[in-house]
Protein backbone atom coordinates (compact mmCIF):
# COMPACT_ATOMS: atom_id res chain seq x y z
CA UNK A 1 0.00 0.00 0.00
CA UNK A 2 1.10 3.29 -1.10
CA UNK A 3 1.56 6.17 1.43
CA UNK A 4 -0.78 8.93 1.41
CA UNK A 5 0.55 11.85 3.05
CA UNK A 6 -3.69 13.25 4.35
CA UNK A 7 -5.82 10.68 5.49
CA UNK A 8 -9.33 11.86 5.69
CA UNK A 9 -11.97 9.97 7.70
CA UNK A 10 -15.60 10.23 6.24
CA UNK A 11 -18.14 11.03 9.00
CA UNK A 12 -20.30 11.61 6.57
CA UNK A 13 -20.65 15.38 5.41
CA UNK A 14 -21.77 15.89 1.80
CA UNK A 15 -18.98 17.65 1.42
CA UNK A 16 -16.14 15.58 2.52
CA UNK A 17 -14.61 14.66 -0.75
CA UNK A 18 -14.22 18.47 -1.23
CA UNK A 19 -11.86 17.95 1.30
CA UNK A 20 -9.94 15.54 -0.40
CA UNK A 21 -9.75 17.53 -3.72
CA UNK A 22 -9.11 20.80 -2.08
CA UNK A 23 -5.93 19.27 -1.08
CA UNK A 24 -4.78 17.68 -4.40
CA UNK A 25 -5.49 20.95 -5.73
CA UNK A 26 -2.45 22.12 -3.56
CA UNK A 27 -0.74 19.06 -4.83
CA UNK A 28 -0.91 17.07 -1.90
CA UNK A 29 -2.33 13.37 -2.16
CA UNK A 30 -4.75 12.65 -0.03
CA UNK A 31 -7.43 9.39 0.76
CA UNK A 32 -10.84 9.34 1.94
CA UNK A 33 -11.71 6.30 4.08
CA UNK A 34 -14.75 5.38 6.22
CA UNK A 35 -14.59 6.74 9.90
CA UNK A 36 -14.54 3.06 11.02
CA UNK A 37 -10.95 2.18 9.39
CA UNK A 38 -9.08 -0.61 10.92
CA UNK A 39 -6.39 1.14 12.37
CA UNK A 40 -3.53 -1.36 11.03
CA UNK A 41 -5.04 -0.06 7.71
CA UNK A 42 -4.45 3.70 8.69
CA UNK A 43 -0.72 2.99 9.68
CA UNK A 44 -0.04 1.12 6.43
CA UNK A 45 -0.90 4.08 4.37
CA UNK A 46 1.49 6.27 6.37
CA UNK A 47 -0.11 9.33 6.72
CA UNK A 48 1.68 12.77 7.96
CA UNK A 49 -1.49 13.95 8.99
CA UNK A 50 -4.92 13.02 9.02
CA UNK A 51 -8.37 15.55 9.30
CA UNK A 52 -12.02 14.71 10.85
CA UNK A 53 -14.80 15.16 8.48
CA UNK A 54 -17.89 16.80 8.81
CA UNK A 55 -21.06 14.66 9.52
CA UNK A 56 -25.01 14.55 10.01
CA UNK A 57 -24.78 12.91 13.52
CA UNK A 58 -24.35 14.47 16.87
CA UNK A 59 -20.87 13.58 19.04
CA UNK A 60 -22.97 12.29 22.03
CA UNK A 61 -26.07 10.53 20.83
CA UNK A 62 -25.80 6.70 21.95
CA UNK A 63 -24.89 5.61 18.33
CA UNK A 64 -22.60 8.43 17.34
CA UNK A 65 -20.05 7.19 15.28
CA UNK A 66 -16.38 7.28 16.37
CA UNK A 67 -13.28 6.54 14.96
CA UNK A 68 -10.60 3.77 16.41
CA UNK A 69 -9.22 5.45 19.56
CA UNK A 70 -6.19 4.64 18.47
CA UNK A 71 -5.80 7.27 16.19
CA UNK A 72 -5.14 9.76 18.81
CA UNK A 73 -2.13 8.07 20.00
CA UNK A 74 0.12 8.12 16.78
CA UNK A 75 1.02 10.93 17.53
CA UNK A 76 0.22 12.62 13.91
CA UNK A 77 -1.02 16.19 13.23
CA UNK A 78 -4.58 16.26 13.44
CA UNK A 79 -7.05 18.36 11.78
CA UNK A 80 -11.13 18.39 12.59
CA UNK A 81 -13.84 19.73 11.10
CA UNK A 82 -17.85 20.69 12.43
CA UNK A 83 -18.71 17.41 13.24
CA UNK A 84 -14.52 16.25 13.64
CA UNK A 85 -13.82 19.52 15.84
CA UNK A 86 -16.99 18.20 18.31
CA UNK A 87 -15.19 14.87 18.36
CA UNK A 88 -11.61 16.52 19.09
CA UNK A 89 -13.90 18.65 21.82
CA UNK A 90 -15.48 15.47 23.33
CA UNK A 91 -12.55 13.66 23.46
CA UNK A 92 -9.89 15.83 25.15
CA UNK A 93 -12.72 16.33 27.54
CA UNK A 94 -14.45 19.59 26.63
CA UNK A 95 -18.43 19.60 26.43
CA UNK A 96 -20.80 19.67 23.40
CA UNK A 97 -24.08 20.59 23.20
CA UNK A 98 -26.77 21.25 20.84
CA UNK A 99 -27.06 24.65 19.99
CA UNK A 100 -29.48 27.56 20.46
CA UNK A 101 -29.68 28.50 17.35
CA UNK A 102 -28.20 26.13 14.51
CA UNK A 103 -26.51 28.04 12.21
CA UNK A 104 -25.80 27.63 8.04
CA UNK A 105 -24.57 30.01 5.60
CA UNK A 106 -21.72 32.66 5.77
CA UNK A 107 -19.94 34.08 8.80
CA UNK A 108 -17.10 36.03 9.54
CA UNK A 109 -13.93 34.50 10.98
CA UNK A 110 -11.76 36.73 13.16
CA UNK A 111 -8.33 34.98 14.01
CA UNK A 112 -5.39 35.02 15.97
CA UNK A 113 -1.93 34.38 15.23
CA UNK A 114 -1.38 30.77 14.91
CA UNK A 115 0.52 28.72 12.12
CA UNK A 116 -2.35 27.42 10.53
CA UNK A 117 -3.45 30.50 9.82
CA UNK A 118 -0.30 31.46 7.92
CA UNK A 119 -0.37 34.16 5.10
CA UNK A 120 -4.04 34.22 5.61
CA UNK A 121 -6.23 37.69 6.22
CA UNK A 122 -8.71 38.51 9.46
CA UNK A 123 -12.67 39.07 9.19
CA UNK A 124 -12.93 36.68 6.10
CA UNK A 125 -16.15 34.93 5.05
CA UNK A 126 -16.30 31.15 6.20
CA UNK A 127 -19.22 28.42 5.54
CA UNK A 128 -21.15 27.16 8.59
CA UNK A 129 -23.47 24.16 8.52
CA UNK A 130 -23.98 22.91 12.47
CA UNK A 131 -26.72 22.21 14.79
CA UNK A 132 -23.86 21.52 17.95
CA UNK A 133 -21.71 23.55 19.60
CA UNK A 134 -18.68 23.47 21.33
CA UNK A 135 -19.57 24.66 25.22
CA UNK A 136 -16.49 24.00 27.12
CA UNK A 137 -13.22 23.53 25.69
CA UNK A 138 -10.63 20.90 26.86
CA UNK A 139 -7.74 21.25 28.89
CA UNK A 140 -4.65 21.96 26.79
CA UNK A 141 -6.87 24.05 23.71
CA UNK A 142 -7.17 27.53 23.24
CA UNK A 143 -9.02 29.82 21.05
CA UNK A 144 -7.80 30.83 18.05
CA UNK A 145 -10.68 31.69 16.17
CA UNK A 146 -14.45 33.54 16.51
CA UNK A 147 -17.41 34.46 14.60
CA UNK A 148 -20.34 36.79 15.82
CA UNK A 149 -22.95 33.51 17.04
CA UNK A 150 -19.82 30.74 17.28
CA UNK A 151 -17.23 31.97 20.20
CA UNK A 152 -15.13 28.50 19.65
CA UNK A 153 -15.53 29.24 15.82
CA UNK A 154 -11.31 27.62 15.25
CA UNK A 155 -9.79 26.32 18.21
CA UNK A 156 -6.15 24.51 18.93
CA UNK A 157 -3.60 22.58 20.67
CA UNK A 158 -0.52 23.67 19.14
CA UNK A 159 1.93 21.53 21.04
CA UNK A 160 -0.26 18.59 19.84
CA UNK A 161 -0.51 19.74 16.63
CA UNK A 162 -4.36 19.51 16.65
CA UNK A 163 -7.02 22.01 15.53
CA UNK A 164 -10.88 21.79 14.60
CA UNK A 165 -13.33 24.12 12.76
CA UNK A 166 -17.01 24.91 13.34
CA UNK A 167 -16.80 26.00 9.84
CA UNK A 168 -16.06 24.16 6.21
CA UNK A 169 -13.21 25.23 5.04
CA UNK A 170 -13.41 22.82 2.10
CA UNK A 171 -16.45 24.64 0.86
CA UNK A 172 -16.34 27.41 -2.16
CA UNK A 173 -18.17 29.85 -0.12
CA UNK A 174 -15.49 29.68 2.21
CA UNK A 175 -12.42 32.21 1.27
CA UNK A 176 -9.23 31.04 1.51
CA UNK A 177 -10.33 27.73 2.32
CA UNK A 178 -7.88 26.30 0.16
CA UNK A 179 -5.23 28.05 2.33
CA UNK A 180 -6.23 26.74 5.24
CA UNK A 181 -6.30 23.12 4.46
CA UNK A 182 -2.90 23.65 2.52
CA UNK A 183 -1.24 25.30 5.53
CA UNK A 184 -1.97 22.31 7.77
CA UNK A 185 -0.65 19.78 5.20
CA UNK A 186 2.58 21.56 4.56
CA UNK A 187 3.22 23.36 7.86
CA UNK A 188 1.79 21.46 10.32
CA UNK A 189 2.64 17.83 8.50
CA UNK A 190 5.33 18.74 6.59
CA UNK A 191 3.78 17.38 3.47
CA UNK A 192 5.43 18.10 0.00
CA UNK A 193 3.12 19.41 -3.13
CA UNK A 194 4.05 16.67 -5.48
CA UNK A 195 0.66 15.38 -6.97
CA UNK A 196 -0.83 16.50 -10.03
CA UNK A 197 -3.32 15.28 -13.15
CA UNK A 198 0.05 13.93 -14.94
CA UNK A 199 1.21 11.75 -12.23
CA UNK A 200 -2.40 10.65 -11.79
CA UNK A 201 -2.53 10.08 -15.52
CA UNK A 202 0.57 7.89 -15.27
CA UNK A 203 -1.01 6.16 -12.10
CA UNK A 204 -4.59 5.36 -13.42
CA UNK A 205 -3.27 4.14 -17.14
CA UNK A 206 -0.77 1.83 -15.06
CA UNK A 207 -3.72 0.77 -12.73
CA UNK A 208 -5.85 0.10 -16.07
CA UNK A 209 -2.88 -2.43 -17.75
CA UNK A 210 -2.85 -4.28 -14.61
CA UNK A 211 -6.44 -4.57 -13.92
CA UNK A 212 -7.34 -5.71 -17.67
CA UNK A 213 -3.96 -7.38 -18.88
CA UNK A 214 -4.75 -9.17 -21.95
CA UNK A 215 -8.89 -8.87 -21.94
CA UNK A 216 -11.13 -6.61 -23.94
CA UNK A 217 -12.77 -3.52 -22.01
CA UNK A 218 -16.64 -2.28 -23.30
CA UNK A 219 -16.52 1.68 -23.05
CA UNK A 220 -20.01 3.21 -22.68
CA UNK A 221 -19.65 6.95 -24.20
CA UNK A 222 -22.10 9.63 -24.33
CA UNK A 223 -19.88 12.11 -25.93
CA UNK A 224 -19.78 14.35 -22.57
CA UNK A 225 -16.58 14.89 -21.07
CA UNK A 226 -16.26 12.27 -18.23
CA UNK A 227 -17.04 9.49 -20.40
CA UNK A 228 -14.96 11.07 -23.33
CA UNK A 229 -11.84 11.13 -21.07
CA UNK A 230 -12.18 7.45 -19.68
CA UNK A 231 -12.12 6.55 -23.31
CA UNK A 232 -8.75 8.58 -23.77
CA UNK A 233 -7.41 6.67 -20.70
CA UNK A 234 -8.20 3.85 -22.27
CA UNK A 235 -7.19 4.58 -25.39
CA UNK A 236 -3.50 5.99 -24.16
CA UNK A 237 -3.65 2.30 -21.64
CA UNK A 238 -4.41 -0.66 -24.18
CA UNK A 239 -3.89 -1.67 -27.72
CA UNK A 240 -6.20 -0.75 -30.03
CA UNK A 241 -8.16 -4.33 -30.18
CA UNK A 242 -8.70 -4.66 -26.38
CA UNK A 243 -10.85 -1.41 -26.63
CA UNK A 244 -14.49 -1.35 -27.55
CA UNK A 245 -16.03 1.96 -27.42
CA UNK A 246 -20.01 1.98 -27.78
CA UNK A 247 -22.21 5.16 -28.08
CA UNK A 248 -25.95 4.27 -27.54
CA UNK A 249 -27.65 6.75 -29.10
CA UNK A 250 -30.97 6.15 -26.78
CA UNK A 251 -33.17 8.85 -27.63
CA UNK A 252 -32.58 11.20 -24.95
CA UNK A 253 -29.39 13.39 -26.82
CA UNK A 254 -29.87 16.91 -27.03
CA UNK A 255 -30.23 18.81 -30.44
CA UNK A 256 -27.65 17.18 -33.25
CA UNK A 257 -25.26 15.50 -30.37
CA UNK A 258 -25.40 11.88 -31.96
CA UNK A 259 -23.31 13.33 -34.97
CA UNK A 260 -20.94 15.49 -32.98
CA UNK A 261 -20.08 12.44 -30.62
CA UNK A 262 -19.09 10.20 -33.78
CA UNK A 263 -17.12 13.64 -35.41
CA UNK A 264 -15.22 13.69 -32.29
CA UNK A 265 -14.44 10.04 -31.72
CA UNK A 266 -13.41 10.62 -35.45
CA UNK A 267 -10.78 13.54 -34.52
CA UNK A 268 -9.76 11.20 -31.33
CA UNK A 269 -9.25 8.34 -34.06
CA UNK A 270 -10.85 5.98 -31.37
CA UNK A 271 -12.68 3.17 -33.36
CA UNK A 272 -16.61 4.11 -32.37
CA UNK A 273 -19.44 1.70 -32.18
CA UNK A 274 -22.76 3.33 -32.38
CA UNK A 275 -26.23 1.38 -31.25
CA UNK A 276 -29.49 3.32 -32.30
CA UNK A 277 -31.85 2.17 -29.33
CA UNK A 278 -34.23 5.31 -29.33
CA UNK A 279 -37.43 2.47 -29.34
CA UNK A 280 -35.87 0.38 -26.66
CA UNK A 281 -35.66 3.56 -23.88
CA UNK A 282 -38.93 4.90 -25.09
CA UNK A 283 -40.82 1.85 -24.38
CA UNK A 284 -38.25 1.34 -20.90
CA UNK A 285 -39.52 4.88 -20.22
CA UNK A 286 -43.27 4.96 -21.07
CA UNK A 287 -45.74 5.28 -18.07
CA UNK A 288 -42.73 6.60 -15.61
CA UNK A 289 -43.13 9.63 -13.82
CA UNK A 290 -40.51 8.77 -10.40
CA UNK A 291 -37.55 10.96 -11.36
CA UNK A 292 -35.55 7.48 -9.25
CA UNK A 293 -37.71 5.16 -11.49
CA UNK A 294 -36.32 7.03 -14.47
CA UNK A 295 -32.73 6.71 -13.44
CA UNK A 296 -33.20 3.15 -12.70
CA UNK A 297 -34.98 2.12 -16.05
CA UNK A 298 -32.33 3.79 -17.97
CA UNK A 299 -29.60 2.16 -15.97
CA UNK A 300 -30.87 -0.32 -16.36
CA UNK A 301 -31.57 -0.63 -20.18
CA UNK A 302 -28.06 1.16 -20.34
CA UNK A 303 -26.78 -2.25 -18.92
CA UNK A 304 -28.73 -4.50 -21.20
CA UNK A 305 -27.68 -2.73 -24.24
CA UNK A 306 -23.95 -3.07 -23.31
CA UNK A 307 -24.65 -6.73 -22.42
CA UNK A 308 -26.24 -7.59 -25.76
CA UNK A 309 -22.97 -5.59 -27.71
CA UNK A 310 -20.47 -7.17 -25.36
CA UNK A 311 -21.84 -10.93 -26.51
CA UNK A 312 -20.94 -10.33 -30.19
CA UNK A 313 -17.21 -9.83 -29.17
CA UNK A 314 -14.88 -12.37 -27.84
CA UNK A 315 -12.73 -11.96 -24.08
CA UNK A 316 -15.13 -9.15 -22.66
CA UNK A 317 -14.92 -9.12 -19.12
CA UNK A 318 -14.69 -5.44 -18.50
CA UNK A 319 -17.10 -2.77 -18.52
CA UNK A 320 -15.93 1.03 -18.15
CA UNK A 321 -17.91 4.17 -16.52
CA UNK A 322 -17.26 7.53 -16.11
CA UNK A 323 -18.15 7.47 -12.57
CA UNK A 324 -17.27 10.95 -10.70
CA UNK A 325 -16.87 11.44 -6.78
CA UNK A 326 -19.99 13.59 -6.79
CA UNK A 327 -21.68 10.60 -8.52
CA UNK A 328 -20.21 8.33 -5.48
CA UNK A 329 -21.35 10.76 -2.86
CA UNK A 330 -25.15 11.88 -4.31
CA UNK A 331 -25.99 8.11 -4.79
CA UNK A 332 -24.74 6.03 -1.65
CA UNK A 333 -22.06 6.80 1.30
CA UNK A 334 -19.39 3.72 -0.01
CA UNK A 335 -16.85 5.11 2.14
CA UNK A 336 -18.68 6.73 5.43
CA UNK A 337 -22.42 7.14 6.89
CA UNK A 338 -23.09 9.96 4.39
CA UNK A 339 -27.07 10.55 3.35
CA UNK A 340 -28.49 9.58 -0.05
CA UNK A 341 -29.83 12.71 -1.78
CA UNK A 342 -30.28 10.61 -5.36
CA UNK A 343 -29.16 7.93 -7.06
CA UNK A 344 -27.04 8.03 -10.13
CA UNK A 345 -27.41 5.27 -13.05
CA UNK A 346 -23.62 4.17 -13.29
CA UNK A 347 -23.01 3.97 -9.33
CA UNK A 348 -23.58 0.98 -7.54
CA UNK A 349 -21.87 -2.03 -8.88
CA UNK A 350 -23.48 -4.32 -11.61
CA UNK A 351 -26.56 -6.68 -11.03
CA UNK A 352 -25.62 -10.41 -10.50
CA UNK A 353 -26.66 -11.84 -13.91
CA UNK A 354 -23.77 -9.78 -15.19
CA UNK A 355 -19.66 -10.84 -15.67
CA UNK A 356 -18.25 -8.15 -16.32
CA UNK A 357 -16.15 -6.36 -14.06
CA UNK A 358 -15.78 -2.63 -13.67
CA UNK A 359 -13.32 0.09 -14.77
CA UNK A 360 -13.98 3.38 -12.84
CA UNK A 361 -10.99 5.25 -13.23
CA UNK A 362 -12.52 9.00 -12.43
CA UNK A 363 -14.28 7.58 -9.91
CA UNK A 364 -11.93 9.62 -7.25
CA UNK A 365 -11.71 12.79 -8.82
CA UNK A 366 -14.15 15.58 -9.18
CA UNK A 367 -15.47 17.38 -12.48
CA UNK A 368 -12.83 19.85 -12.67
CA UNK A 369 -10.20 17.37 -11.92
CA UNK A 370 -11.60 15.18 -14.96
CA UNK A 371 -10.48 18.37 -17.65
CA UNK A 372 -7.08 19.19 -16.68
CA UNK A 373 -6.97 15.10 -17.22
CA UNK A 374 -8.66 15.78 -20.36
CA UNK A 375 -5.97 18.39 -21.14
CA UNK A 376 -2.98 15.95 -19.92
CA UNK A 377 -4.45 13.06 -22.29
CA UNK A 378 -4.66 15.50 -25.29
CA UNK A 379 -8.31 16.21 -26.11
CA UNK A 380 -9.49 19.04 -27.71
CA UNK A 381 -9.84 22.30 -25.57
CA UNK A 382 -13.38 23.06 -26.76
CA UNK A 383 -14.38 19.60 -25.94
CA UNK A 384 -13.36 19.55 -22.42
CA UNK A 385 -15.44 22.88 -21.86
CA UNK A 386 -18.73 21.78 -22.58
CA UNK A 387 -20.83 21.97 -19.72
CA UNK A 388 -21.76 18.98 -17.15
CA UNK A 389 -24.26 16.81 -18.79
CA UNK A 390 -26.47 13.72 -17.12
CA UNK A 391 -26.15 9.97 -17.54
CA UNK A 392 -29.90 9.66 -17.94
CA UNK A 393 -29.96 12.77 -20.45
CA UNK A 394 -32.67 15.09 -21.41
CA UNK A 395 -35.26 12.36 -18.97
CA UNK A 396 -34.35 13.73 -16.29
CA UNK A 397 -35.13 17.21 -17.39
CA UNK A 398 -38.72 16.73 -18.43
CA UNK A 399 -40.76 16.61 -15.41
CA UNK A 400 -43.19 13.28 -15.64
CA UNK A 401 -43.57 11.15 -18.67
CA UNK A 402 -40.58 10.97 -20.96
CA UNK A 403 -42.24 11.13 -25.04
CA UNK A 404 -41.00 12.58 -27.77
CA UNK A 405 -43.28 15.71 -27.86
CA UNK A 406 -42.06 16.65 -24.52
CA UNK A 407 -38.15 15.75 -25.94
CA UNK A 408 -38.89 17.91 -29.11
CA UNK A 409 -39.87 21.17 -27.08
CA UNK A 410 -37.41 20.35 -24.13
CA UNK A 411 -34.43 19.70 -27.54
CA UNK A 412 -35.48 22.50 -29.33
CA UNK A 413 -35.60 25.39 -26.67
CA UNK A 414 -32.21 24.00 -24.98
CA UNK A 415 -30.45 24.91 -28.82
CA UNK A 416 -31.65 28.09 -28.70
CA UNK A 417 -30.73 28.90 -25.10
CA UNK A 418 -27.54 27.57 -25.90
CA UNK A 419 -27.30 29.59 -28.87
CA UNK A 420 -28.12 32.43 -27.21
CA UNK A 421 -25.77 31.79 -24.17
CA UNK A 422 -22.61 31.44 -26.75
CA UNK A 423 -23.53 34.72 -29.02
CA UNK A 424 -23.94 36.60 -25.18
CA UNK A 425 -20.22 35.42 -24.47
CA UNK A 426 -21.71 34.04 -20.92
CA UNK A 427 -21.24 29.91 -22.03
CA UNK A 428 -17.64 29.76 -20.63
CA UNK A 429 -18.56 32.17 -17.65
CA UNK A 430 -21.35 29.49 -16.23
CA UNK A 431 -20.60 26.12 -15.18
CA UNK A 432 -23.84 24.79 -16.38
CA UNK A 433 -27.10 25.83 -18.66
CA UNK A 434 -29.97 24.04 -19.52
CA UNK A 435 -33.55 24.06 -19.71
CA UNK A 436 -36.36 21.82 -18.26
CA UNK A 437 -39.68 21.58 -19.20
CA UNK A 438 -41.92 21.64 -15.95
CA UNK A 439 -45.26 19.64 -17.52
CA UNK A 440 -46.95 22.67 -16.90
CA UNK A 441 -49.45 24.62 -18.70
CA UNK A 442 -50.40 28.18 -18.49
CA UNK A 443 -52.68 30.56 -20.62
CA UNK A 444 -51.11 33.32 -22.92
CA UNK A 445 -51.95 35.57 -25.88
CA UNK A 446 -50.34 35.14 -29.32
CA UNK A 447 -52.09 37.52 -31.84
CA UNK A 448 -55.58 38.10 -30.76
CA UNK A 449 -55.54 34.03 -29.94
CA UNK A 450 -55.67 32.68 -26.44
CA UNK A 451 -53.47 30.23 -25.92
CA UNK A 452 -52.66 27.08 -23.17
CA UNK A 453 -49.43 25.85 -23.64
CA UNK A 454 -46.39 24.31 -21.98
CA UNK A 455 -44.19 26.15 -19.34
CA UNK A 456 -39.91 26.14 -20.05
CA UNK A 457 -37.28 26.90 -17.40
CA UNK A 458 -34.37 27.97 -17.99
CA UNK A 459 -31.44 26.50 -15.57
CA UNK A 460 -28.12 28.56 -15.09
CA UNK A 461 -25.46 27.98 -12.03
CA UNK A 462 -22.18 28.87 -11.54
CA UNK A 463 -20.21 26.12 -9.69
CA UNK A 464 -16.54 24.82 -9.30
CA UNK A 465 -17.21 21.30 -8.49
CA UNK A 466 -20.52 20.58 -8.70
CA UNK A 467 -20.72 20.33 -5.06
CA UNK A 468 -22.63 23.96 -4.31
CA UNK A 469 -23.88 26.39 -6.91
CA UNK A 470 -25.43 29.72 -7.12
CA UNK A 471 -27.85 30.31 -9.56
CA UNK A 472 -26.09 32.65 -12.45
CA UNK A 473 -26.61 36.29 -12.57
CA UNK A 474 -26.82 36.59 -15.99
CA UNK A 475 -28.03 39.90 -18.07
CA UNK A 476 -31.61 40.66 -17.88
CA UNK A 477 -31.76 41.52 -21.73
CA UNK A 478 -29.19 37.46 -22.49
CA UNK A 479 -32.71 36.41 -20.87
CA UNK A 480 -35.25 37.90 -22.73
CA UNK A 481 -33.62 36.90 -26.24
CA UNK A 482 -33.75 33.64 -24.94
CA UNK A 483 -37.01 34.06 -24.00
CA UNK A 484 -38.66 35.54 -26.99
CA UNK A 485 -36.70 33.27 -29.24
CA UNK A 486 -38.16 30.34 -27.53
CA UNK A 487 -41.14 30.94 -27.54
CA UNK A 488 -42.05 32.56 -31.26
CA UNK A 489 -40.08 29.72 -32.73
CA UNK A 490 -40.88 26.62 -30.87
CA UNK A 491 -45.20 25.63 -31.12
CA UNK A 492 -46.58 24.59 -27.95
CA UNK A 493 -44.29 26.62 -25.62
CA UNK A 494 -46.18 30.11 -24.17
CA UNK A 495 -44.19 31.44 -21.28
CA UNK A 496 -40.91 30.51 -20.19
CA UNK A 497 -39.33 31.14 -15.97
CA UNK A 498 -35.92 31.53 -14.83
CA UNK A 499 -34.12 29.13 -11.83
CA UNK A 500 -33.55 31.30 -9.17
CA UNK A 501 -32.10 28.71 -6.11
CA UNK A 502 -28.87 27.60 -5.33
CA UNK A 503 -27.05 23.97 -4.19
CA UNK A 504 -27.86 23.89 -0.88
CA UNK A 505 -31.49 23.70 -0.42
CA UNK A 506 -31.57 22.74 -4.82
CA UNK A 507 -29.48 20.07 -6.31
CA UNK A 508 -28.29 21.27 -9.89
CA UNK A 509 -30.45 19.26 -12.15
CA UNK A 510 -34.30 19.09 -11.25
CA UNK A 511 -34.39 15.33 -11.01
Amino acid sequence: MKQVPILVLDFGSQYTQLIARKLRESGVYCEVVPYREDIESIKARKPQGIILSGGPASVYAPDAYKPDDEIWDLGLPIMGICYGMQLITQHFGGEVVPATHHEYGKAKLSISESPIFKGMSDNKTVWMSHGDKAEKLPEGFEVIGTSENSPYAAIANEEKKIYAFQFHPEVHHTEEGTKLLKNFAKYICGCSSTWNMGSFAKEKIKAIQEQVGDKKVLCGVSGGVDSSVVAALLHEALPKEQLICVFVDQGLLRKDEAKQVQDMFKLLDIPLITIDAKDEFMKALKGVTDPEQKRKAIGEKFIEVFDKEASKHTDVEFLAQGTLYTDVIESVSVKGPSKTIKSHHNVGGLPDWMTFELVEPLREIFKDEVRKLGLELGLPKHMLERHPFPGPGLAIRVMGEVNEEALRLLRESDAIMQDELRASGYYNKVWQAFTVLLNVQSVGVMGDNRTYDNTVCIRMVESVDGMTATFAHVPHDVLERMSRRIINEIDGINRVVYDISSKPPATIEWE
